[in-house]
């Protein structure tokens, strides 16, 4: 093999035919009996919520899968959606490779870079050597966002990281009835819309199902990797109507009773010791009854539309699962069901039905939430669920994901393989991490890591197989020590011992107070047993620190804020213009003009005809925030729209035909306050000018908003989602030359502000 990876040419070249000898070079070929695999992925998915981790929530098609296999109780990730994910992939540490934190941002040191690095091979670059063909479906982000244009570099997104082929999204999360849809290394819209009963769900299982299709017809012989990451149970929470109101008399009693019920199941199933107890409620969660009736309406209906969201998406992977049993492959088939991280607390204390709202400032008080009660799960919402939910979603354990305490860390893990496993719906409780992933898979399959990966030397493979527990009930647990950190929050499992600290953001890490806990004995980290073993706790306390320099989780930063914003201004640098032509596609939202507070212009160049013309010239965002520019009726608008608020200017006079200039000017009139003197409103005036005349304008307290949307820009449309009172794509019917968007010199981002609702995407 040469150093570029192909086998060097063992033929014969002569002058002619007749002196030559021809040569092939072998095929790469998988071991005998190598498994097809399939992994799916839910997002935000906590420890109990699959129905055979104690959950009332309809999941029979996972709950099968684990009847036909095993379920694991001690599959720990890391805490976040791009950290577990690079740790998936690779078999090594997240911060080891480059994923510290998330993809939107690279702190500017080898751990935090917001992309696997290349010394990091993917597991689908590790099979590809030995004949897989890699199939992608679903959300990715592990890509650095400002990297997700239609320029990329290409080099972190699937197809650059050895899948063949790639269906889905490349960002945190996306809106299910109009997501961001990417195939391959290209843009695309969605293929069907809210009205017409699409839901991203139904597609991502469909696009898998094709991609085996095409597999099992073009090549049976050879096993496929098939990595399905659904947006299920991430916010937003959407599914069907009449699936989200079939739970509301479920979950009326609330997240007190529910917990209680959960704990009860697990007990009774083995999957915590009986001896299990309750936490107290997490920091800031209220008993259920006292909160007031409306409350709790309102929260119910929340709680329903996660349900119903994962219940929806049970649906779907039974028609998955079904197509490999009647394709003749499903026997030969590894199938992994698990989550990402804990259940989010990103919903906050309330919950919301759309977040973009409070993010941006514009409150959502109870009245609203009730009014718009029927439209939870819906196009224009952004719903998540309040803490007490999420806390229920992570019995019996403590805190949330981002957390390091259980909450955070522990997830369900279901394993199934007909022909591979011979346990029927057995329990494993050994301790694993996300990084043993890879390893345990390769251990299966019978093959090594490679030493190089295209050239690039490999660093070693920080993860543990626990094959050895698949057929083996009593199988040690990994004999390495794992760390966790996450914006500060840290942890340590050692040898059935974790020592685990709450970061409070802002305050010194000297003040993090460590608990310590017997996790062997003790599975709901309740008994902190610092005080009365001192000695073992400063032991696995120095053990953390020697693992974080080993593993590149130093400097500690918990300055969400400034990650955020320092990433915008340097990707954007001193860059400020843009110009955009009609017929380009899809801009996303962290390589799109960034106007967040401040003062900016737009002007677009038409040719409009006698008969007029309408449409969108420029939109950026979704029915739950944004802003659009656009003619209708023969006039000039601009929509901003704040969390589902219209703050609507139309032109004072029609826009004439022929050529004209048609823009927006917004002027900053007072420049907000320091973040850390609590000001963060001020006046902005928005000002439509034709052929650069005024035509209207308006003041608005609103103008200082962080305006963060999950849905990027589109020119001469609105491809999704509409941000205004028009039905999408409302498609420019005049001649759109360019679009120009200048930003002016007084831009000052409040960081914590950006910070606050871009962890609201994640």
């Amino acid at each position: 093999m040469s150093a570029n990876g192909k086998q060097p040419f063992a033929g014969t070249i002569g002058k002619t035919i007749a002196t030559s000898k021809p040569w092939w070079p072998d095929a790469a070929k998988p071991p005998a009996g190598a498994p097809n695999i399939l992994v799916v992925l839910f997002d935000d998915v906590g420890f109990s919520d699959f129905g055979c981790y104690g959950s009332p929530i309809k999941t029979p098609t996972i709950d099968r899968l684990a009847a036909e296999g095993l379920r694991y109780t001690g599959f720990h990730t890391t805490a976040m959606c791009s950290t577990t994910r690079a740790a998936l992939l690779t078999g090594r540490n997240h911060h080891s490779v480059g994923v510290g934190c998330l993809a939107n941002f690279d702190s500017g040191y080898p751990g935090y870079r917001g992309k696997i690095a290349r010394e990091a091979g993917t597991l689908a670059e590790m099979l590809r050597e030995h004949g897989y063909r890699n199939y992608m479906i679903g959300k990715w982000h592990v890509t650095p966002l400002t990297e997700s244009g239609a320029t990329g570099p290409f080099d972190g997104w699937p197809l650059g990281r050895g899948f063949d082929r790639f269906y889905g999204f490349l960002d945190a999360e996306t809106d299910q009835y109009a997501p961001e849809l990417v195939a391959d290394n290209t843009h695309i819209d969605p293929p069907g819309r809210y009205e017409g009963g699409y839901h991203l769900t139904a597609d991502l299982i469909g696009q898998a199902i094709r991609f085996i299709g095409d597999h099992i017809a073009d090549r049976p012989d050879l096993p496929w990797l098939t990595w399905v990451a659904l947006g299920a149970c991430h916010a937003p929470h959407q599914a069907p109507e009449d699936i989200i109101k079939c739970y509301d008399a479920l979950f009326a009693h609330g997240w007190d009773v529910e917990r209680d019920q959960r704990l009860a199941r697990q007990k009774a199933a083995g999957l915590v010791p009986a001896a299990t107890k309750l936490p107290p409620r997490n920091d800031g969660v209220k008993a259920w009854e006292a909160h007031s009736a409306d409350e709790r309406r309102v929260f119910t209906r929340l709680q329903s539309a996660f349900a119903g969201m994962l219940d929806h998406a049970d649906r779907h992977l039974a028609r998955l699962i079904a197509f490999l049993e009647t394709s003749g492959v499903r026997d030969n088939t590894l199938v992994i069901v698990m989550s990402d991280n804990g259940a989010s607390q990103e919903g906050g204390p309330l919950g919301f039905i759309n977040a973009m709202g409070p993010y941006n400032f514009r409150p959502e008080p109870i009245a609203e939430k009730l009014r718009r009660l029927d439209d939870i799960g819906g196009p224009d919402t952004h719903s998540n669920f309040p803490h007490g939910w999420a806390m229920a979603s992570n019995t019996p354990l403590r805190r949330y994901k981002q957390n390091t305490h259980g909450g955070g860390i522990r997830d369900p893990f279901v394993l199934s393989w007909p022909n591979g496993i011979a346990a029927r719906g057995e329990l494993r409780h050994q301790f694993v991490h996300a990084c043993d992933l890879v390893p345990t898979l390769l251990d299966v399959i019978g093959i090594s890591a490679p030493a190089t990966i295209a050239g690039s030397p490999q660093m070693p493979m920080e993860g543990e197989s626990f094959a050895r527990s698949i057929t083996d009930v009593a199988a040690r647990s990994k004999s390495s020590p794992q760390y966790f950190e996450m914006f500060g929050h840290r942890g340590l499992w050692h040898q059935g011992w974790k020592a685990v600290a709450y970061h409070p953001p802002g305050t010194p890490f000297e003040d993090d107070r460590w608990e310590l806990f017997h996790l062997d004995h003790d599975f709901s980290e309740t008994d902190d047993l610092a005080a009365k073993e001192p000695g073992r706790l400063a032991e696995l306390i120095e053990l953390w620190w020697s693992e974080a320099e080993k593993h590149q989780v130093l400097p500690l930063d918990d300055r969400f804020g400034p990650r955020f914003a320092e990433n915008a201004a340097r990707f954007h640098g001193a860059r400020h213009q843009f110009t955009f032509h009609a017929g380009m596609g899809h801009v996303p939202t962290d390589v799109a003009p960034d106007v967040r507070s401040r003062s900016y212009s737009i002007e677009a160049l038409v040719e409009i005809d006698s008969a007029g013309a309408q449409g969108v010239l420029i939109a950026h965002g979704d029915a739950t925030s944004g802003y659009s520019l656009y003619i209708k009726d023969g006039h000039l608008v601009h929509d901003l729209n704040i969390g589902g608020g219209h703050e609507i200017i139309t032109s004072d006079r029609k826009v004439a035909p022929g050529a004209r200039r048609l823009g927006l000017r917004v002027d900053r009139l007072v420049r907000p306050a320091e973040p850390a003197k609590g000001a963060r409103t001020g006046e902005s005036e928005y000002t439509l000018l034709i052929d650069g005349e005024p035509a209207g304008s308006l003041k608005t307290q609103l103008a200082f908003h962080n305006l963060i949307s999950w849905s990027g820009l589109d020119i001469g449309r609105d491809r999704g989602s509409p941000v205004s009172h028009y039905a999408a794509p409302f498609e420019f019917t005049g001649q759109l030359l360019k679009v120009t968007v200048v930003m002016h010199d007084d831009q000052k981002l409040d960081g914590t502000g950006v910070a606050n609702a871009q962890m609201a995407r994640q």
